[in-house]
C-alpha cells in the first residue's frame, strides 16, 4: 500500500529528490519510495507506479513524497522524517534567493547558472539565465527539441555556452557540475555529449598523470542532425581559445556525417591538436581508453601502462553457462561494452543497442549476451538513477544469478560528486548473495567490475575497489578490459 505526503510550495531539485527517495526507501518497513514535484507529467509517473494515493490534488509547485509499505506505522514514521532530510546541511556555501535575478544581484561575479527543474519549466529558466548573460548547465531532461534549438541559438548569438538539456557532467575550472570526478587540473580540454564518457576519459587522464583544463558537456542530443552540434562547436572554439588548454578531445557516439564534418573542419584549422573519440566509428579509436591515450599523446606525454585485470586462469564453468550479462549505470559504458563484445563475435543485445544490432525484446528480462543500461529513461522514470541508488541493480543481479545460462556479470561503479556515498558497498551484499546462489546450484558466477574514479573522489578509489575484491569480484582497470575478459571467459559461446 502506498502512503503519501504533500509539502506545499516547496521546490526541490531533482538530485536532492533522488537522494530523498533513496533515504526513505532504506528505512525499516519501507519497500519503495518516490519523491517528485507535482507536475502533471510527474503525477502520471507516480500514478503508474502506484504512488499517487492521496496526492492527486498536488500542484506543480508542491512536493509529493510517497512510500510503499504494508505497515501504516512504518510509513508514518518515514514520512515524518521528510522535513529533517530536506533540512540536512549541504556541502559548500548556499544563499537562498527568490529569483534568478536576485541571485545575480547577490553574486554579481557569477557567470554560470545550473538549472535542474522539471522539463516543462527548465527551458524558461535557462532562457532567463542566458538573457542575463550567464552560461547554462542544464541538467534537466524532458526539454523539447524545439526549446533546445532555441536555447542553443540564443546562447550562440550571445557568445555563451548552453550545456544541455540532459547534460549530466561538466568540469569548469576544476569545479565539477552534475556527476563529476575530482580530477587534477592539466592541459587537456574535453567536449562531450556523454556524461559517463567524460567521466571515464577524465579519470583516465588523471590516472595517466595528465590533468584536465575544462570538460564541457553538450547534452545527449547536441550532435544530432536536429540540433547540429551547436554546443559542441561552441565548446570546441572556447577550448581552442583557452590558454591553459593544449589539446582538445571530443567524445560522443558516432555523429551524423554533416555534424561530424563541421567539427572536423573547425579542428582542421585549429592551432591545437583535436582528438575525435566517436565510439563505434571504424576510422577512430575503438574504446574510451584509446581516446584517453591519444589525448595524452597529443600533449606530448608518455602513457604509463595499466595493470592487468588479474584473471589469468580460466574459470571452470558448468555446462550451459555461456552468456555475459552487463548491468550498467553508465550509458556510454554500456555502449562501449557492446562494441567490445561485438568485436569478439558475441553479438550482444541491449535496451540501448548499437546501430543495426538487435534490441532486447523486454528490457526487464535478459536474454543471450545482454548489456542493459539501467540508467535509461525506462528504468529511471520516477526512480533514482542507479549511480545514486543501487536497489534496482541489486535485484537484477540476483535475477541473473538464478539463470543457469549466465557465466559472467559486468558491473560499472561510478564514483565522484553526485554519486552514491558508497556505491561498491551498496552492491556488496547482492554480489555475495548472487555468487552464493550460483554455487548452491553447482555453478561459478564470475562477477567483473570497473570502478570509474580517482583517489581524490569522496568515496576513495582504492577503498571502493577493495570492497568489491572482498566480495569476490574481479576488478578490471578499464571497462573495455572488463568486456574483453568476459568475452575470453565465454570463448564466443552462445552466439
Amino acid at each position: 500500500m502506498s502512503h503519501s505526503r504533500v509539502v506545499a510550495a516547496r521546490y526541490v531539485d531533482s538530485v536532492v529528490l533522488m537522494r530523498l527517495a533513496q533515504s526513505l526507501a532504506r528505512r525499516p518497513g519501507i519497500d519503495d519510495a518516490a519523491a517528485m514535484m507535482g507536475t502533471d507529467a510527474n503525477k502520471t509517473l507516480l500514478r503508474e507506479g502506484g504512488f499517487l494515493n492521496g496526492a492527486a490534488a498536488a500542484g506543480a509547485n508542491d512536493l509529493i513524497v510517497a512510500v510503499r509499505s504494508d505497515s501504516d506505522e512504518a510509513a508514518e514514521v518515514a514520512l515524518a522524517c521528510v522535513d529533517e532530510l530536506l533540512a540536512a546541511p549541504v556541502d559548500g556555501e548556499r544563499t537562498r534567493v527568490p529569483t534568478l535575478e536576485a541571485a545575480v544581484r547577490a553574486r554579481p561575479s557569477s557567470n554560470l547558472a545550473l538549472v535542474s527543474l522539471p522539463g516543462e519549466y527548465a527551458a524558461a529558466e535557462a532562457r532567463r539565465a542566458l538573457e542575463l548573460g550567464l552560461h547554462v548547465f542544464l541538467f534537466s531532461s524532458s526539454v523539447s527539441l524545439e526549446d533546445e534549438r532555441e536555447l542553443k541559438s540564443l546562447a550562440r548569438d550571445r557568445g555563451l555556452l548552453c550545456m544541455g538539456p540532459d547534460c549530466g557532467t561538466a568540469i569548469i575550472a576544476g569545479k565539477g557540475l552534475g556527476f563529476a570526478n575530482a580530477v587534477r587540473r592539466g592541459p587537456v580540454g574535453v567536449v562531450g555529449a556523454s556524461g559517463t564518457g567524460i567521466q571515464v576519459v577524465t579519470t583516465l587522464l588523471d590516472q595517466f598523470g595528465v590533468g584536465v583544463s575544462h570538460a564541457i558537456g553538450c547534452g545527449s542530443r547536441d550532435l544530432s542532425s536536429a540540433v547540429g552540434g551547436v554546443t559542441a562547436l561552441a565548446g570546441l572554439d572556447a577550448l581552442l581559445r583557452d590558454e591553459a588548454t593544449e589539446a582538445v578531445v571530443v567524445i560522443s557516439k558516432p555523429a551524423p556525417v554533416e555534424v561530424a564534418a563541421r567539427l572536423r573542419a573547425r579542428a582542421a584549422a585549429a592551432p591545437k591538436p583535436v582528438v575525435f573519440g566517436f565510439l563505434g566509428d571504424p576510422d577512430g579509436p575503438a574504446t574510451l581508453t584509446e581516446i584517453a591515450r591519444l589525448a595524452v599523446a597529443a600533449v606530448g606525454r608518455p602513457t604509463p601502462p595499466l595493470p592487468d585485470t588479474g584473471l589469468e586462469e580460466r574459470v571452470p564453468l558448468a555446462p550451459g553457462q555461456r552468456f555475459v550479462r552487463g548491468l550498467y549505470a553508465g550509458g556510454t559504458l554500456a555502449y562501449e561494452a557492446q562494441l567490445v563484445l561485438h568485436a569478439a563475435g558475441l553479438e550482444p543485445v541491449s535496451n540501448a543497442p548499437l546501430p543495426g544490432a538487435a534490441p532486447l525484446d523486454d528490457a526487464r528480462r535478459s536474454e543471450r549476451h545482454a548489456i542493459v543500461d539501467l540508467g535509461s529513461e525506462e528504468f529511471t522514470r520516477g526512480r533514482p538513477h542507479p549511480m545514486i541508488d543501487a536497489r534496482a541493480r541489486c535485484a537484477r543481479l540476483l535475477e541473473e544469478a538464478r539463470d543457469p545460462s549466465v557465466a559472467v556479470v559486468l558491473l560499472d561503479v561510478v564514483l565522484g560528486y553526485g554519486a552514491a556515498e558508497d556505491p561498491a558497498g551498496d552492491l556488496r551484499a547482492a554480489i555475495v548473495e548472487a555468487r552464493r546462489t550460483a554455487r548452491a546450484a553447482g555453478r561459478e558466477l564470475v562477477v567483473l567490475a570497473y570502478v570509474c574514479g580517482t583517489p581524490r573522489d569522496p568515496q576513495g578509489l582504492e577503498a571502493q575497489r577493495q570492497v568489491l575484491i572482498d566480495a569476490g569480484v574481479v576488478v578490471a582497470p578499464t571497462n573495455s578490459a572488463m568486456a574483453e575478459t568476459a568475452a575470453r571467459l565465454v570463448e564466443g559461446g552462445g552466439r
